[in-house]
């Protein structure tokens, strides 16, 4: 089933995405060489809490953090660990907060120290990816032509796009219909109604998009130990099309 947001749960995850959004700002010049994903994971934690809402992965099929902390090779779904990142890792944070039943969810790449030109070039084409999708999220339109828009920008830079984990719809809780490919035919699959709350966050690799699982059955890596991006959005269907709520500045 789908939920159909009114403009008042809209304006309400809107609140909630502006405060993720300023939690990711603060990263930028927190994740640096030295420090770790656990540290990262207790700052966010501490940051959604203080502002009396929820981080709600906690717990959400017994996982134990507030964030995914993905590094490298690592596609999504990393464990915060107490290893030091070192200079010209690819790391993404992941997180989803809830208050007062307002969800907002959103992943962020960011650069430690100095990265390599592979590097700085597929941020720059899985962010672009991103927003070539979100373009897409208008009311009549399908979920193939959000997929086929970032499916097509991604390939024709020689990178591949992650087919195993999706997008999904947010509210009233942290995974709903509809499913939100990053991949597929333009003018295929579900179509776009006013009021739809998503999520649009493409995975993308620098060799094979197909992924293998770490042994604590949540990690999901590259097959090849290529390198993998992620950018998302939590954005909401409107007349004018479409929202996003969890735009961050200078962004």
């Amino acid at each position: 089933m789908i939920t159909l947001k009114s403009k008042r749960e809209i304006d309400l995850m809107d609140e909630v995405g502006s405060l993720h959004a300023s939690i990711h700002e603060k990263l930028r010049d927190m994740i640096k060489p030295g420090i770790t994903g656990m540290q990262i994971n207790d700052f966010v934690q501490k940051e959604i809490e203080s502002n009396g809402a929820v981080a709600e992965q906690i717990g959400y099929q017994g996982y134990e953090y507030a964030t995914c902390i993905s590094i490298n090779d690592e596609i999504c779904h990393g464990f915060p660990r107490h290893e030091p990142l070192v200079n010209g890792d690819l790391i993404k944070v992941d997180f989803v907060i809830n208050k007062d039943g307002a969800f907002s969810d959103s992943c962020w790449a960011y650069a430690v120290g100095d990265v390599s030109e592979e590097v700085g070039r597929l941020m720059e084409v899985t962010k672009e990816a991103l927003y070539l999708g979100i373009e897409q999220a208008h009311p009549g339109n399908r979920v193939g032509d959000i997929g086929h828009a970032i499916q097509s920008h991604a390939e024709a830079h020689g990178f591949s796009v992650v087919k195993e984990f999706v997008g999904h719809g947010l509210g009233p809780t942290m995974h709903e219909k509809p499913t939100i490919y990053h991949y597929g035919e333009a003018g295929k699959g579900r179509r776009l109604k006013e009021g739809m709350t998503i999520t649009i966050e493409p995975m993308i690799n620098t060799g094979h998009w197909k992924s293998k699982m770490d042994d604590n059955d949540w990690t999901a890596r590259t097959v090849d130990g290529g390198l993998s991006c992620q950018y998302e959005h939590t954005l909401a269907i409107t007349a004018d099309g479409p929202k996003i709520l969890t735009q961050q500045q200078g962004e």
